[in-house]
Formats: C-alpha cells, sequence, structure tokens
C-alpha cells in the first residue's frame, strides 16, 4: 500500500510541477534488475569484482544493462569497501546522473555515494569526469572517502583545491574520476588557454561533469565570471575620497533610490566635494571620467557595502560573502575600482589590480562537457532554468523514508525589532525543554545581533557563520545535541547532516521524543529552495523534526519587492500579523524576486552566448597557432627578408619564436577586446531609449570589432618579428618591449553587485505590472 501511495504521489508531483521533470518509472524497472543482481555478485571475491568491473570496459555498446550492472556492481563493492551499501533510492539517483539528468534527493539521503557510483559508472564507460564541488574542504572529503569504492571497482581518483601545486594539478587531472571545485577547474582552464607550450596545459578535454549542489553552481553562480588578471598598473583608490564620503549625509549630500540599489549626489553634495577637491568642477571634461566616477565608487562602496553583510574583514583583508551560501567566497572580488574603495573605506592595504587576461562564466565553463549532470536537494524550483540554460531534466527520487518533519506556518511581524523579540521568546521557550534549536539566519551581522540578544535573555548558543566558517563540520555535527542553540548563516553547501544527538548520536532517542530539530528562519530568502535547504536540516531519514520562519514587513525582501504593499488588517499585541491578505505579501515578494532574477539571467546570457561564441573560435584559431608551424609560415610569408635572416637557425628554434610572438599579440588583442565589451555591455540598455534593441546594437558593434582581432595582431606581430632578437636562444621579446605579465592571479568577480541596467528595468516593469 505504501508502495503504490509513494508512486500516486510520484505521478502526481510530475503532473503538478514545473516543466524539466523525468518520469522515475523506467528507474523503477531499472532497479528490480539491479536488485536481482547485485545478489549475483555478492558471491564473487574482491578481485572477481575488480576483474567484473574490467570486463565492462570493453564493451562497445554501454547502454541500459551495463548502467544496471554498473550499479549492480557498485552496491557490492561499497558495502565491502564503505561499510554502507546503497538504498534503493540511493540507485535510483545514481541511474538517473547516468542518464544525464539533475537528481533531487532530501538532506541526508547519501547523494555523496549515490555520485560516486555514476562517476565510476562514467568512467568504465571511457569517459573522465570531473565531480564538481562547492568547495575545497568537501571536494578532498568526498575523493578521500569514495576513494576504496573506487579502488574496487578499479577505477583511478583524484581531487585538486586552491593549494595544489601545477604537479598535484597535473596527476588530479590524470585520474578518471577528479573532484574539484567549479573555481578552480575554471581557473585552470583560464591558465591553459595563455599556454605557450602545449606541455604546459593540464586539463583534459572536457568530458562528463557531474555537479554536487547543482542548483548552486548551475544557477546562482552561473553568472560568476572567473578571471584571470595580470599584473599592471591598475586603478587605485584615494584614501582621502573615502574619508570625504564619510563626512556625507544621506538626503543632504546625497540620496538613495527606493529599493537602495543605487546611490547619488545632490546638488549640495557635488558643491561640498568639488570644494573640498580643491575647486574643481567634477563635471567638466577633465573630470567626468576620472574624479566624478572615483567619488561615486567611494559613495557606493560607503553606503551601499555594508560590512557583516556583503563582506567581512580578517586579517587585514576584505573577504567578499556569498549571499547564497553565506560564507565567505574565496578568491572573489568586486571589479578593481570597487574593489580598492571599500579597501580604502576599512583602510586595509590595497590588493593587486591588473588588466583582464581572460574570463569565463561558470556556465560557459560548464556548457563546454558533452555530458553534464548534477545532484542536490532543492532542484525542482530551478527546472525551468535548468532545462532553458543546460537542456537538463529534473529526476526527483522519493525519501528513503517518509519525511515525518512538521513544518508550521510562516510568522509576519509589522517591524523588524518585533519579529526578532518574538525570535527570542521562541527560541527560550522551546530551550527549555532541551530541544535542539537551528536558528538559519540571513547574513553574518544579523546571525550576531540575534547571538546577542540571546545572550541578554541568559541563552548561550553557538555561532557559525563567515567569520568562523573553518569550524563548520565540527559545528554542524553537534548541532542536534541535547540542549543546543547554533545560530548559522545560510546552510546550502555545508556538505555535513545534522544528527539528532550530536555527532556520536547521544540521547538520540530523548531528543526524538522532544519532537527531534527544530528550525527557525529570521526571514525568508530571495529564492524559495533556499528556505527548503533550511528546513530540509531537520527530519533527516524519517527524523522527527519542525521548521518555522519568521518575516517582518521591514525585511529587504519585501522593501525590494513589494514596497508598496497594503498595511495589515489584524496586528496582534507583539506585532504578529493575522490577516491572510499581508500575510501573502512575502510570498509574493519572493515570486517576484525570483522572476527577476531568472529574467536578468535570461538576458545576460543572451549577451554572453555571442562573447563565448567569439572566444571559442579565437580559441580554435588559438589552438592551430598553439600546435603548428602557422605564425612561421604566415610571418615569413609577411617579411620574407627577415624569414631569410633567420635561416641558418635550426627550424624548431625559429618557429617557437615566430609562436610566442604570434601568441603575445593574439592574446593582446583578446584583453582588449574583453576591455571593449565590458565598457559597451555597460551602457547598452540605454540604448533603448532611443526605441533601438539593446542586444541588436550590442551585437552589431560586437562583431566588426571582433573580426579586427587576428588582422590587427599579425600586423603587430610583424612589427615584433622584423625588431626582436632572435638566435640560438630564441626570441628576446622583453628587449623588443613584448612583455607578458609577469605575474598572474584568479579570482572571481562579484559583478555589479548595487545594480545594473537590466535588473533595474525589470523591476520597473514589476512596479508598472503591480500598479495596473
Amino acid at each position: 500500500m505504501t508502495t503504490l501511495l509513494g508512486r500516486f504521489k510520484q505521478r502526481l508531483r510530475r503532473f503538478a510541477q514545473k516543466p524539466g521533470s523525468a518520469d522515475l518509472a523506467p528507474y523503477r524497472k531499472l532497479l528490480v534488475d539491479v536488485n536481482e543482481l547485485a545478489d549475483r555478485f555478492s558471491g564473487l571475491d574482491d578481485e572477481e569484482l575488480t576483474a567484473a568491473a574490467a570486463e565492462l570496459r570493453e564493451k562497445s555498446d554501454f547502454g541500459r544493462v551495463e548502467l544496471v550492472e554498473v550499479c549492480a556492481l557498485a552496491r557490492e563493492a561499497a558495502d565491502r569497501a564503505l561499510g554502507l551499501r546503497p538504498f534503493d533510492v540511493q540507485i535510483l539517483g545514481a541511474l538517473g546522473l547516468l542518464e544525464g539528468h539533475v537528481v533531487e534527493m532530501a538532506t541526508g539521503e547519501g547523494k555523496t555515494l549515490s555520485g560516486a557510483i555514476a562517476a565510476a559508472g562514467f568512467a568504465l564507460r571511457g569517459d573522465q569526469v570531473h565531480v564538481v564541488s562547492v568547495n575545497d574542504y568537501l571536494a578532498q572529503r568526498d575523493a578521500e572517502w569514495m576513494k576504496p569504492l573506487y579502488d574496487l571497482l578499479g577505477v583511478s581518483v583524484g581531487w585538486i583545491g586552491q593549494t595544489s601545486k601545477p604537479e598535484e594539478r597535473r596527476a588530479g587531472y590524470a585520474a578518471e574520476v577528479t573532484y574539484a571545485p567549479v573555481s578552480e577547474i575554471g581557473f585552470d582552464v583560464l591558465r591553459d588557454r595563455l599556454a605557450t607550450d602545449e606541455a604546459d596545459r593540464i586539463v583534459p578535454e572536457p568530458r562528463v561533469a557531474l555537479v554536487d549542489e547543482a542548483d548552486s553552481v548551475l544557477v546562482d553562480e552561473a553568472r560568476v565570471p572567473l578571471v584571470l588578471a595580470g599584473s599592471t598598473a591598475g586603478p587605485s583608490a584615494d584614501p582621502a575620497l573615502a574619508a570625504l564620503v564619510k563626512r556625507l549625509r544621506r538626503d543632504l549630500h546625497f540620496e538613495i533610490d527606493d529599493e537602495e540599489r543605487n546611490v547619488y549626489l545632490t546638488g549640495a553634495g557635488s558643491e561640498l566635494v568639488e570644494r573640498e577637491l580643491g575647486g574643481i568642477d567634477l563635471y567638466s571634461d577633465e573630470h567626468v571620467s576620472t574624479t566624478l566616477s572615483k567619488v561615486n565608487v567611494a559613495l557606493h562602496a560607503q553606503v551601499l557595502l555594508h560590512r557583516d553583510v556583503d563582506y567581512i574583514v580578517r586579517d587585514g583583508k576584505v573577504h567578499l560573502i556569498n549571499d547564497t551560501r553565506g560564507r565567505i567566497a574565496n578568491l572573489q572580488r568586486w571589479p578593481d575600482g570597487l574593489q580598492a574603495a571599500v579597501e580604502a573605506k576599512e583602510s586595509v592595504q590595497t590588493t593587486d589590480s591588473g588588466e583582464v587576461l581572460d574570463s569565463v562564466t561558470v556556465q560557459a565553463l560548464l556548457s563546454r562537457y558533452p555530458t553534464v549532470c548534477g545532484m542536490t536537494g532543492t532542484a525542482v524550483a530551478v527546472a525551468e532554468q535548468l532545462r532553458d540554460f543546460y537542456s537538463l531534466e529534473v529526476l526527483v527520487i522519493p525519501p528513503n523514508v517518509e519525511c515525518v518533519r512538521e513544518d508550521e506556518d510562516a510568522r509576519l511581524y509589522t517591524t523588524l525589532e518585533l519579529k526578532e523579540a518574538a525570535i527570542v521568546e521562541e527560541i527560550k521557550e522551546v530551550h527549555e525543554s532541551g530541544r535542539p534549536i537551528l536558528v538559519g539566519t540571513l547574513d553574518v551581522a544579523e546571525s550576531e545581533r540575534l547571538s546577542r540578544k540571546l545572550s541578554e535573555a541568559g541563552l548561550e548558543c553557538v555561532v557559525l557563520n563567515a567569520k568562523n566558517d573553518a569550524e563548520e563540520a565540527a559545528i554542524i555535527a553537534d548541532a542536534g545535541s541535547f540542549g543546543r542553540v547554533t545560530v548559522s548563516t545560510q546552510m546550502a553547501g555545508r556538505g555535513t547532516d545534522i544528527r539528532l544527538g550530536g555527532h556520536d548520536q547521544t540521547d538520540r532517542e530523548r531528543i526524538a521524543e522532544l519532537g527531534g530539530l527544530y528550525v527557525i528562519g529570521t526571514g525568508r530568502h530571495p529564492f524559495s529552495r533556499l528556505d527548503d535547504q533550511l528546513r530540509g536540516r531537520a527530519g533527516r531519514q524519517g527524523d522527527p523534526g519542525g521548521s518555522v520562519f519568521f518575516s517582518s514587513l521591514q525585511d529587504e525582501l519585501v522593501t525590494q519587492y513589494v514596497p508598496d504593499h497594503d498595511e495589515p488588517a489584524e496586528v496582534e499585541d507583539d506585532g504578529r500579523i493575522l490577516d491572510l491578505g499581508t500575510l501573502h505579501t512575502v510570498d509574493h515578494a519572493q515570486r517576484v524576486a525570483e522572476g527577476v532574477q531568472l529574467e536578468i539571467h535570461r538576458n545576460t546570457w543572451r549577451y554572453s552566448k555571442l562573447v563565448e561564441h567569439q572566444r571559442t573560435l579565437l580559441l580554435e584559431f588559438r589552438d592551430r597557432v598553439l600546435t603548428s608551424d602557422l605564425a612561421w609560415k604566415e610571418l615569413a610569408e609577411r617579411k620574407p627578408e627577415r624569414a631569410e635572416e633567420l635561416d641558418e637557425l635550426d627550424e624548431e628554434i625559429r618557429v617557437r619564436a615566430a609562436r610566442l610572438i604570434a601568441l603575445h599579440h593574439l592574446d593582446q588583442r583578446w584583453t582588449d577586446h574583453l576591455v571593449f565589451l565590458t565598457d559597451l555591455r555597460e551602457g547598452i540598455h540605454l540604448r533603448a531609449l532611443a526605441r533601438q534593441n539593446p542586444l541588436d546594437e550590442f551585437h552589431r558593434e560586437a562583431i566588426p570589432q571582433y573580426h579586427r582581432i587576428a588582422p590587427d595582431a599579425w600586423e603587430e606581430a610583424e612589427e615584433t618579428f622584423v625588431k626582436a632578437k632572435i638566435d640560438e636562444d630564441g626570441a628576446h621579446l622583453a628587449e623588443a618591449g613584448v612583455k607578458r605579465p609577469n605575474t598572474t592571479w584568479t579570482y572571481l568577480v562579484n559583478d555589479n553587485p548595487f545594480s545594473s541596467g537590466l535588473e533595474e528595468t525589470f523591476k520597473s516593469l514589476v512596479k508598472l505590472v503591480r500598479r495596473k
């Protein structure tokens, strides 16, 4: 009866949910075959099991019969090597991954093991697999944890992290299965693109990307550019400007737009700044593109970017916070001018700046792989994006044990202060029973503010946020202990389950009788699935649990996306709102936020597609230059006299010298092209005011500019070919004034954190529709 009910729910879910969902029924049929075959494999010894896996490598056709065999072998191997016999739902997840889906599996259902089974299956099929993680910790942990399984199946495995040396990276990529953060794969790809020797490239041709936390990587971070920069004299921030803008006053010297996404100098503000800078005219030709620009950036840094919300300061450095994870965004920075302005604001040393040599978005990086699949706890909510941008379907895997968590109705309050008072009261009341509580906050500042209020109320708590995320595994492991109150920022991608009774599960039964882990959300996230990820920390594997979310009409989600909401008609003395109409305000704000972000993503990708197409064409041409004597032939034909002078040199030396010259100028022209495209994009939305289509105009200007790259590069290469000294030691390019950056570094750009023309356009449209 339970099975029939489960199947009915699955079919109902498929009928009702968003487009982009796959049918589970065919995989249930395959599961029967897997279970039958696994019983046969149980009689094999370890060597015979490894040999059976090796036989799969010889199969010329790798269909569903072979997938069944892979999963049956892996089930037995996992039992022996890890002491973990995969549940049926984990096998279903692996089958879905092997057929190229994004599988949705609830928190605590064992996604890591499902991913390892699928990765081993792809490897036995003959594909190299990159298991794409969200951070170094999870990449190393999962690779080392699953290694005995891979070993027993005869599959090699490696991992890569931020601290990996070049030889360690080469070894990691040489393995059949490589675990690595998405950023590190991207940075290695960028470095390979600028290699001047084929032997220096380390990333193999892409085959399969198996993405952990797929919604976070494929959707939330899809537009994040990964950047390779070279050292040059870049823009710097003036500490005097940072000090000056701190003296400006809101509504007198500057104004902030209604949604607090942009800031503008008033007439009085402009006069004050001009006077303090020696009586200059900010809007003159001399200063409008330099001084005024720097003042505006300093003002944005001072007013719109907040310490302990957008970034923290630690060890004398500004560290950005990833707002979808509540953790430090390692290696992430804002575009140079803004990054330097924030550093000046906080009086810390300004980090290096320089020219962008190349960049790639996460979406473009993963689109290189012929096969992409992934796993997460919340995929259905982004099924539309996964289908639109990656042609992926979501396969929803039911839980191994039915979830019995009790999710209470959300509570809404009139003000932020009254909401937080109610949260403290709720924690105090629940804590008296000893029931463990996990409080999910929206940012670092809120987590620390709530911690102080709990302390004032006589309640001890453990805080997990971007300031101490190195301790996260230990903190999360014991968040289910008796009497524990844990206050944490975003829980997505934490990678550790919360077990009732803590890591050793002491008092497990006692806590279960109290109702299990109680999750309290201090506000709703801009995306409903982030709420679901927080809720999902309770009720793991059939455990009891509960959740409740608190919101207020002063929360940023409401003030940004439904600023003109109706006033509540029914309010209790403690500020809690009861009338149904107002209670739906937060849900409406969340839907608006999700819609705005989806449209921004779609439109950003429409621009990015052209850039990626141009990059692909250029890289194909660059590869021909790198791997052949094309550069020598071209330059010798253009400058035959110079070629004759070099005839006495060994051919290999001549070819390599010409190649270095050509590659330098080709790379420099691409760098210049990226600067042109960035400048073009920044103002292209204004073309709409002239009744022009911004996307068409972008293409109209970007395409001719691209076609000039190769001709310009060859012309400059000609000049260098003639004037550079070339002898037995090769080309002495530095002496000819041709120098590559002596240092390079990588980072992620938190692009345009306060506003964009697209975002403002969409928000305006949303407001207009709502008013009508």
